[in-house]
């Protein structure tokens, strides 16, 4: 496994069936965790209904973690019924920690990033204009450029506890 891409569901607080075919971890809105259907191993070669499809493009060799939420969001000043948490948030960062260490994967601008990232940095793939992660509502002062780095920053604040 080469990366981690990070999202959220676009559904509300908890993960549905559905979400659970996509990703291979789910954070609801308390922190808790929930295995998707697939190991993120099933993504080390993409086979049509035998993977985690999160990434448009960038789901071969890509860990699939989302946060449960943000149905209906449309800007910083409407967010929707189902807001990222402050405690999911850091769970979720946790999560992608631990993810990281087990999967030896170091954390840098191409290998834990946003669906956006991914989107802007391969313009040609269905991730192309994907709107997670742009906006933190528990975090609301971080602009939309810079989720990615916040939440690099705190993926490597919670691997140096890992140790």
């Amino acid at each position: 496994m080469k990366r981690i891409i990070i999202h959220w569901t676009a559904g509300n607080a908890v993960p549905s069936s559905y979400e659970k075919n996509c990703y291979h971890y789910l954070v609801d809105s308390y922190g808790k965790i929930y295995n998707g259907k697939f190991k993120p191993e099933a993504n080390e070669v993409c086979r049509t209904g035998m993977y985690a499809p999160h990434t448009g493009g960038g789901n071969t060799g890509s860990i699939g973690i989302s946060m449960c939420g943000m149905f209906g969001f449309k800007n910083k000043y409407s967010i929707g019924k189902y807001p990222i948490t402050r405690v999911q948030f850091e769970a979720s960062m946790q999560l992608a920690a631990k993810v990281a260490k087990k999967y030896g994967i170091e954390i840098t601008p191409e290998t834990v990033l946003t669906h956006y990232e991914f989107g802007k940095s391969h313009p040609k793939t269905t991730s192309a204009g994907k709107i997670d992660i742009i906006f933190l509502p528990p975090y609301s002062w971080v602009e939309p450029q810079e989720v990615g780095k916040f939440i690099r920053t705190k993926v490597k604040w919670y691997l140096q506890r890992e140790k």
